[in-house]
């Protein structure tokens, strides 16, 4: 019964060629997926790096309105002996504070460690309204859309 032998050795090898595949396909599925991670964080960093890169640049220039209203409204208060034009300096003050805060200071750090906080203690704030997306609420309202689409 060679023929019988032969076919086990064959089932045989494509049972070990099929887990060469698994592992191979594995191997290739874990790489693509760490280069996504990889990418999503480089991304991440970038647009974190420009929108503190945005901030230190407005601070520039607020810092110069600041100084030339300051300058202005302390004139104005102290020439016609009104001491209410001198109130505007107090937000603008508050305005100023915040983004040095946040573009030179601690903000972001503090920030960090709050959103930390809230994903460690309050998940159920980030839960979504009804749920997580799943592929079978998709394909439902992708069917509902295309049969809109086609009907018209």
């Amino acid at each position: 019964m060679k023929w019988v032998d032969d076919t086990l050795q064959i089932l045989e090898e494509v049972q070990n060629f099929h887990h060469k595949l698994l592992d191979i396909l594995h191997t290739f599925t874990s790489a693509q997926l760490e280069r996504q991670i990889l990418m999503q964080n480089q991304m991440r960093e970038r647009q974190m790096a420009m929108q503190i890169a945005w901030t230190r640049e407005f601070l520039k220039y607020f810092e110069v309105f600041f100084g030339l209203a300051a300058v202005g409204l302390t004139a104005g208060a102290i020439k016609k002996k009104k001491p209410g034009l001198f109130l505007p300096m107090v937000p603008l003050s508050f305005i100023l504070a915040y983004q040095y805060d946040m573009g030179y200071g601690t903000l972001l750090q503090r920030m960090k460690g709050e959103a930390e906080n809230i994903l460690d203690t309050e998940k159920t704030l980030l839960e979504m309204p009804k749920g997580a997306l799943t592929f079978e609420n998709l394909e439902k309202a992708r069917r509902a859309q295309s049969k809109f689409f086609i009907e018209k």
